[in-house]
């Protein structure tokens, strides 16, 4: 077996990167505040929107992700598939035990709330798609990795979100005596958030490196395009955040209590969920890279998806609806604060240096 290290030289956290908690923070108080006192925005946003997705939402994360997607080397991909651990875990993680540990905890932290309990079990099923990029490409992780986790993670979301719904909501509560509900979605609708959020940017990243590269050669693509439209994924990112909690803020700011009760389970799912993938990793021989992929791959969630699905089966006004607006207003601040716990955990578990990229390759030889 050989192996072959590609590495590029050392970087550190950008001012806008440094600050990104404070941005944040920033970005979800606006959105909440203009959620509030300007209701006649959440109205427009609810009104611009095709098939179930908001259209500036969806703009919004389309400019989020295209820059860290233009940054996959995509000739490396290849690399990434054979590694047969890092596959099988990732899927692992996120079709049973994600899945099952939401199961859980809704039910858990929320035997008295059918509605609520519901939407976190929504939550569950959502496999992320879509902000994991940007956890991910802070932490360091494996920018190719993620790339092809994020693709399979979509073809998969498309075939067993609609089984598993009735499965988790009507079947295993069934045998389990407890409550059921059910759940009724298209797979045209699960399909169609896909294409919009992983298909166009995932296009749009692998033509314009292959246009660039062809045209202006890799170093110009690297050290000129890069740099130039990298900063546009946290824009992206502070402006989905402040539209996304400007559509849901009368709501979450007026149901405090409900709103702490649906937090909890979420808590705790996040953050249990990222330490096993990270966990998982290591004890599996994978590199710090791989191993903050895997994480961040497993805690994150769908929640576009988990939104639109709540509203359309059960009314923007419903429990679950509200569940599902609260998990991104859990998820963000708390995988924020994994970025930098994985950065910390690179060297203290990893004996690596999370700010030099190391890309191996194995083949191997009969």
């Amino acid at each position: 077996m050989t192996d072959t290290v590609t590495r590029t030289a050392p970087k550190r956290l950008s001012t806008l990167d440094k600050w990104l908690p404070l941005w944040i923070g920033l970005a979800m108080v606006a959105g909440l505040l203009l959620g509030r006192f300007v209701p006649v925005l959440s109205d427009v946003l609810s009104a611009m929107e095709v098939g179930g997705i908001s259209v500036p939402i969806g703009l919004g994360l389309l400019v989020m992700m295209y820059p860290v997607l233009a940054k996959v080397r995509y000739d490396k991909v290849a690399a990434v598939t054979g590694d047969k651990k890092l596959l099988v875990s990732s899927l692992v993680m996120n079709w049973l035990v994600g899945p099952a540990v939401m199961f859980a905890l809704a039910w858990i932290f929320l035997p008295d709330l059918p509605e609520y309990r519901t939407g976190l079990i929504i939550v569950g099923l959502a496999r992320c798609i879509a902000m994991v990029v940007i956890w991910n490409d802070l932490a360091c992780g494996d920018r190719e990795a993620t790339a092809v986790l994020v693709a399979i993670n979509s073809v998969f979301q498309v075939v067993a979100f609609s089984l598993l719904g009735w499965f988790y909501l009507t079947v295993l509560p069934g045998w389990l005596g407890l409550d059921t509900q059910g759940l009724e979605i298209s797979v045209w609708q699960i399909a169609l958030n896909v294409i919009v959020f992983l298909g166009v940017p995932l296009a749009a990243g692998f033509a314009s490196r292959w246009i660039g590269e062809k045209r202006k050669g890799r170093d110009w693509y690297e050290e000129t395009f890069l740099p130039r439209v990298g900063p546009w994924a946290l824009y992206g990112l502070l402006f989905t955040i402040v539209l996304l909690f400007a559509l849901q803020g009368e709501q979450v700011t007026s149901r405090p209590m409900d709103v702490a009760r649906i937090a909890l389970p979420l808590l705790v799912y996040f953050g249990l969920m990222w330490f096993a993938g990270l966990l998982l990793g290591k004890g599996i021989g994978l590199s710090y890279a791989r191993s903050t992929t895997l994480a961040f791959t497993a805690a994150g969630n769908n929640f576009e998806l988990a939104i639109a699905v709540a509203i359309g089966t059960f009314g923007a006004a419903s429990g679950q609806a509200l569940a599902g607006v609260v998990g991104p207003l859990i998820e963000v601040p708390v995988l924020v604060g994994l970025v930098y716990v994985s950065l910390w955990a690179a060297k203290a578990w990893f004996r690596a240096d999370p700010y030099t990229t190391e890309s191996m390759i194995e083949s191997r030889t009969s």
